[in-house]
């Protein structure tokens, strides 16, 4: 059977390509040895499932590993203690039957746990259910480790803050008197079981800690690095022979999804199976190209998939969590990382976000102009006069298959000047650049892509590379804060041309001097060429 790249459920490494989680396993069966209980809190499709399934393999040789998920209990199952509890014994003994074919032989506490589920008007609390656990933790002839998937679908419930203050209960007696009890427990989800906060509320007040303040901090990077990338083509490349240049279109593929597991996949995936139109060594040589990268690049941002829902879907949920990227996108906000803000906390636990030289920055560029496009395809962008201006102009950019970006800010700077050239400063300065995105979009869509470099992102000057057809065009966007600032600005751009082995680039400046002459000129710096748009 064709091994396959895979972005919907669990990674099995006999059907599907994957990076080495050696690693990783190693880290966390450290903490498992430890006798650690912790939270693995990562984005939506991060690649927990995967790590928890290879992560009880790994232990299986010393511990008894009991792995449940939470999503099989329902939401009825947490109306009160005795509903949650025999609902708990079943899945709880279902997971140990499913590894273990005669372990309830074994056990006879687990037959117990068993006929509870088969006797529902049995009164049966947690008390009751952390005395048969702990007996069977006891009688063990492994350390049990308790491993919880999806452990936050659970999370807006008291019962399950009790069912934790239980956990930990016994966790703080197996320090203090020796108790036999879980070796490890690990719960896994989106949410940070340590800030319950978030979810759960009382009354209309938020609860003011959480029982999971025993957890150990958990350092696993769960991102996938250059290295892992190159290392799951190369797999690929040793079945398939396409000749592509391994190293490099891992680095492509890194620098736009920062390593996101479900993103990396996915590229790969498009590349393979949709780039590569048929299963044929001479259309996968061809897909494995810059060329092929950037045709996947476009389907990626295209597409509809959970990971995007949830990304859009979670904005309209939380206003302060649209306001913080809204601002992070277009007004150039250098926004201190601060994890006591609830929108930077939640941004951040959802994936949304990530930090950077103690600011924080969109997590990867994938999500950064998924969510440009969102916010530029709103009926209201859309009907300002700069797009419907994009939207008459843009047949008119495009000559012998090449951007012209010197016309494109040539046609912005007359139309902006004519549209906006009596606005506030503060009108400019909270919307130019976000203009420029607003009249390049059009043109480059469908067949170019743009993001923001996230390094040169301040409140003064932002860099926007825009891909077109395998052609890189990078253009600082500034606001204008006088010649020496301006001529800072150029040496700036120069040293960033250098790095991407250009010898052209372009600038456009918001001037708010009354004595500036509008319109584009060349600078030329060495033998570097700045075409500057000054509006």
């Amino acid at each position: 059977m064709r091994k396959r790249f895979n972005i919907t459920g669990l990674c099995i490494p006999a059907k599907h390509y994957m990076v080495d989680l050696s690693n990783r396993l190693a880290e966390i069966r450290s903490m498992v040895d430890e006798g650690s209980y912790f939270s693995i809190n990562r984005g939506r499709q991060f690649g927990k499932t995967t790590i928890l399934h290879a992560l009880t393999k790994v232990l299986s040789d010393r511990y008894l590993v009991v792995h449940l998920d939470f999503q099989a209990l329902g939401s009825a199952s947490y109306k009160d203690e005795n509903t949650f509890s025999v609902a708990f014994a079943s899945i709880f003994v279902r997971g140990l039957s499913i590894a273990n074919e005669n372990v309830l032989e074994e056990y006879p506490v687990l037959q117990t746990l068993r006929d509870i589920d088969e006797s529902p008007s049995l009164q049966f609390d947690l008390r009751k259910l952390f005395y048969l656990l702990l007996t069977f933790c006891q009688s063990s002839k492994k350390p049990v480790v308790l491993i919880i998937d999806e452990a936050d679908s659970a999370s807006n419930n008291q019962v399950f803050l009790d069912f934790l203050a239980q956990l930990r209960n016994y966790y703080l007696e197996r320090e203090a008197l020796g108790t036999i009890t879980f070796q490890s427990v690990i719960l896994a989800g989106v949410y940070d079981i340590r800030n319950l906060k978030r979810k759960l509320r009382s009354n209309d007040e938020h609860k003011l800690n959480s029982p999971w303040n025993i957890a150990a901090k958990f350092n696993v990077k769960m991102s996938f690095s250059k290295d892992d990338i190159e290392g799951m083509l190369m797999d690929y490349e040793k079945d398939y022979h396409t000749g592509m240049d391994v190293r490099e279109i891992a680095g492509l593929i890194y620098d736009d999804t920062s390593g996101y597991p479900y993103l990396v996949s996915a590229f790969c995936k498009l590349i393979d199976e949709e780039v590569s139109t048929e299963d044929t060594p001479e259309s996968r040589k061809n897909a494995w190209t810059r060329d092929g990268f950037f045709q996947a690049e476009r389907m990626l941002l295209e597409e509809e998939n959970t990971l995007f829902d949830s990304l859009i879907g979670k904005l309209s949920d939380i206003p302060e969590l649209n306001t913080l990227i809204r601002n992070l996108l277009f007004t150039g906000s250098n926004t201190v990382y601060n994890a006591d803000l609830p929108a930077i906390n939640i941004a951040a636990m959802l994936g949304f976000i990530k930090k950077h030289h103690h600011t924080i920055t969109i997590a990867n560029r994938i999500f950064e102009t998924r969510l440009y496009n969102f916010y530029l395809s709103a009926a209201d962008m859309q009907n300002l006069d700069i797009y419907k201006a994009s939207q008459r102009d843009k047949n008119q950019f495009i000559i012998d298959g090449h951007l012209n970006m010197r016309r494109i800010l040539e046609k912005f700077v007359e139309h902006f000047h004519d549209l906006y050239k009596d606005s506030p400063q503060t009108f400019i300065e909270d919307t130019g650049r976000k203009f420029f995105l607003l009249y390049l979009r059009p043109i480059i869509n469908g067949t170019g892509n743009y993001y923001i470099e996230s390094q040169t992102r301040d409140l003064c000057r932002t860099d926007v590379i825009v891909d077109y057809r395998g052609e890189q065009f990078i253009i600082e966007t500034k606001i204008w804060h006088g010649n020496e600032y301006n001529k800072r600005g150029e040496q700036q751009l120069i040293d960033y041309l250098d790095a991407y082995h250009k010898d052209k680039g372009y600038m456009l400046s918001f001037n708010f001097n009354k004595k500036k002459q509008i319109g584009v000129h060349d600078i030329v710096i060495g033998n570097k060429i700045i075409i500057e748009a000054v509006v």
